[in-house]
């Protein structure tokens, strides 16, 4: 089965667009659209009459056998009628109404690696079909993206991104869940100096720090599986881990949120939350509740090289901790602390220990994620950074969405003879846009929108970056689900 997942995802990642037209439905699965479903209180005791009152209600009966249990169903009433309402503001055939795709009982969405979401963000986006006892969702993206980054160190680029995933979910007995995984993007082919972007910093190409750019995703982005033991009640005990991973350590990847899934670009504050998503070698055990998770991870500190087609030495060096908790459908909180041994390349005799806490909440279309993080380095500078973003879905073709980032960086100059090496400086970056969403066939759509995003800095910066930059970026992003 993992080599069916391996090479599925590949194929997605090369051809996203075939993979969509080529999607056999399970007999009795169309994906219907949800119209807007008045909310009911979570604790609600008429929540499930609700649900039936939706327009185009999802026959559990009428599903293939296993398959509503595995998909979630046992959850709450109020959390499934608080996923399927997202979906009123997403395009036709984004997602199925009722299909919170998770393996501990459907509680929440599921972000990257066991991260959890609010249940209102509604459930992943994409395909997803029945093979034998196997059920098997898949989503995936491409952008093109064309920006003009501002200032003397702005550059003007045509780039793609991309990202393709695949899961399987399927129960073993009554007590037992596994769900494989399997993620790559085709972002190598960028170059290992990945593309502009005007104060991010992070990793090295051709041995030299990436200083206004954002590096390239690897190839393999997450090759692992998750096994849950089910205790009853909506709690499981469970164990996730492969040769690629994301540890138990700050909120879900930029990519996995729906606050950011119109920004083209990746935060600049990347290497604060996100840094650990693709992690080689990670082993994480964890308890989770309908409203609380507990989990521990041991994972490799060290941030992936710039060979990015490749898989690397898996190590269990580094380890953290993060509790979540999601007291209703529509917010999810969590705090962690990791210790990290030498994580950048950059900076090969230093440690860090990171702090991370975030609140996301999301209802009637809105997605929003706010978040601090701090990064003590052993010896070296304590730099915190702050991140707050939103996406409000209008309409199922109107999108809007913003981010705006504070950060401590001291890696702005890797020249060791300038003045200005390793020293600190306070940079914040504001950015917002307007995405226009196309359906074409099925879950495949075309979200075409634009940015512009503005900076505020130091004086002793002006001579690097100019008086005022201004950032422009135009993108088309296909995707399966939007």
């Amino acid at each position: 089965m993992k080599t069916i997942l391996l090479a599925a995802t590949a194929a997605a990642a090369l051809l996203p667009v075939s993979a969509a037209a080529q999607h056999e439905h399970h007999p009795g699965m169309a994906m219907p659209a949800p119209t807007p479903t008045p909310m009911p209180a979570p604790d609600d005791p008429h929540a499930g009459h609700a649900m039936a009152q939706t327009s185009a209600p999802m026959d559990h009966a009428a599903m293939p056998e296993g398959m509503a249990h595995d998909m979630g169903f046992t959850a709450p009433p109020a959390w499934r009628a608080a996923s399927d309402e997202a979906l009123a503001h997403a395009p036709a055939g984004a997602a199925m109404a009722g299909m919170a795709m998770g393996t501990s009982g459907g509680w929440w969405s599921q972000g990257s690696g066991t991260a959890r979401l609010p249940a209102a963000e509604g459930p992943m986006r994409g395909t997803m079909t029945m093979t034998g006892e196997w059920t098997v969702m898949a989503h995936g993206y491409a952008w093109g993206v064309a920006t003009a980054q501002g200032g003397p160190r702005g550059r003007d680029e045509l780039f793609v991104q991309s990202m393709a995933m695949v899961m399987g979910d399927r129960d073993l007995g009554e007590r037992f869940h596994l769900q494989l995984r399997g993620m790559g993007s085709l972002e190598p082919l960028m170059g290992p100096r990945g593309y502009t972007n005007l104060f991010a910093t992070g990793e090295v190409a051709n041995d030299r720090p990436l200083v206004d750019r954002q590096h390239p995703h690897d190839l393999f982005m997450e090759l692992a599986a998750k096994l849950d033991y089910r205790l009853g009640d909506g709690s499981t005990l469970f164990l996730y881990g492969g040769p690629v991973g994301e540890p138990a350590l700050g909120p879900s990847a930029f990519m996995h949120r729906g606050s950011a899934r119109y920004l083209p670009l990746s935060p600049i504050t990347h290497h604060w939350f996100d840094s650990t998503h693709i992690t080689y070698g990670v082993v994480t055990a964890g308890y989770s509740a309908p409203r609380v998770q507990l989990e521990a991870s041991a994972f490799k500190g060290r941030e992936p090289d710039e060979h990015r087609w490749d898989i690397e030495t898996p190590r269990l060096d580094s380890w953290s901790v993060r509790g979540t908790w999601t007291p209703s459908p529509y917010v999810a909180v969590q705090v962690s602390h990791g210790f990290l041994k030498t994580p950048e390349e950059q900076h090969p005799d230093e440690n860090e220990h990171r702090t991370t806490a975030s609140i996301q909440y999301a209802r009637g279309g809105l997605a929003t994620t706010l978040a601090y993080s701090l990064k003590d380095r052993s010896p070296g500078e304590k730099l915190s950074a702050f991140l707050g973003e939103a996406t409000w879905e209008i309409t199922p073709r109107h999108a809007v969405f913003g981010r705006v980032e504070n950060v401590r960086n001291d890696e702005l100059f890797s020249d060791h003879d300038s003045p200005l090496h390793d020293r600190p400086f306070r940079v914040t970056k504001a950015e917002a846009g307007y995405a226009y969403r196309l359906p074409i066939v099925g879950p495949l759509g075309v979200a075409l929108g634009s940015t512009v995003a503005a900076y505020d800095k130091p004086r002793a910066l002006k001579p690097a970056y100019g008086d005022d930059p201004i950032s422009w970026t135009v993108f088309a992003k296909l995707a399966l689900g939007l």
